[in-house]
C-alpha cells in the first residue's frame, strides 16, 4: 500500500479505531487489540479480528504469524494515511497542483516556521533522488 496511487478504501468506525490502536502501540494480535478496543465498546475479540482482517485485505495492516496468532502493523504511518486522506479529498494529487491547493498547503507549511519549509524542500528533493533510481 505504501507506494500505491489507489484511493485508500472506505473505512468503518471501528476498523479506524484499530488502525489508530496500531500506530499507538506499533504491532498488536487480536487479543491485545479487543482487550484496548473491543470491552470498551461491547464487542467481541470475533469482531475485532474481523476488523483486523478487513484492514488486512484493504492493504492497510500487515500480518505475520507468530506461534498460533497473526501479529498486525499498520501498513502506513499515520501521517502518510493523512496525507492520502487529504488527496483523496481533494480529489487526486493532480488536481492539488491544479486547485492551486498544493500552493496554499506550501504557504501554510510556510507560516507554522522556516523548519518546517526546510524539511518539506528536504522531502522533495528525496523523493526527486528515489524516482531517479528508480
Amino acid at each position: 500500500m505504501s507506494g500505491s496511487k489507489s484511493r485508500l478504501p472506505r473505512l468503518g468506525d471501528l476498523e479506524l479505531a484499530v488502525l489508530e490502536h496500531l500506530w499507538r502501540v506499533e504491532e498488536a494480535d487480536v487479543q491485545e487489540t479487543h482487550r484496548a478496543l473491543g470491552r470498551r465498546r461491547g464487542i467481541t475479540a470475533n469482531t475485532i479480528g474481523s476488523a483486523l482482517e478487513r484492514l488486512n485485505k484493504k492493504g492497510l495492516v500487515r500480518r505475520e504469524k507468530v506461534s498460533h496468532a497473526y501479529r498486525y502493523r499498520a501498513a502506513l504511518t499515520k501521517e502518510a494515511f493523512a496525507a492520502r486522506r487529504m488527496i483523496d479529498a481533494a480529489g487526486d494529487a493532480k488536481m492539488l497542483g491544479e486547485a492551486g491547493l498544493l500552493s496554499a498547503f506550501v504557504d501554510l507549511v510556510a507560516d507554522v516556521d522556516a523548519a518546517s519549509l526546510d524539511r518539506l524542500e528536504a522531502l522533495i528533493e528525496k523523493k526527486r533522488r528515489e524516482q531517479e533510481g528508480e
